[in-house]
């Protein structure tokens, strides 16, 4: 239960707490604070605004994170899958038929193949004995 409360802050610092912040630090550093004051004075949801100004940062921070360890930057985020089975063995049976038609194509194939490759050998030994 504590591994789950955990995941799921650094999946909200990573996801919200993140883009904001590099919005705000961005907005402070091109304007001071009265690019940061004008943001939160004059939008009706200042944090979403500042969300989607930061996201291509956060995403960028994201990534790197990720270089140095798989999942850091981009937590895997636990799901579950539910299959319904009441078509699984006929569609099982239909695949295992396709599978067999095509192997037999393959085959016939590779015979084919084979068949370009024995005539072009004994062609180019004809040719050979023809010159010596």
């Amino acid at each position: 239960m504590a591994d789950d409360s955990f995941d799921s802050l650094r999946l909200s610092l990573m996801q919200d707490v993140l883009p904001v912040g590099l919005a705000i630090v961005e907005r402070a550093r091109r304007g001071g604070a009265a690019k940061l004051v004008e943001v939160l004075t004059t939008s009706k949801d200042p944090l979403k605004d500042l969300r989607v100004e930061g996201e291509s940062a956060a995403q960028t921070v994201r990534e790197r994170l990720d270089q140095v360890s798989p999942g850091l930057g981009n937590p895997v985020i636990p799901v579950t899958v539910d299959v319904d089975d009441s078509d699984f063995v006929t569609q099982e049976i239909e695949d295992g038929e396709t599978l067999v038609n095509a192997l037999t194509r393959i085959e016939d194939r590779l015979r084919l193949l084979e068949q370009h490759f024995q005539s072009d050998v004994s062609d180019r030994s004809s040719s050979l004995e023809e010159k010596g």
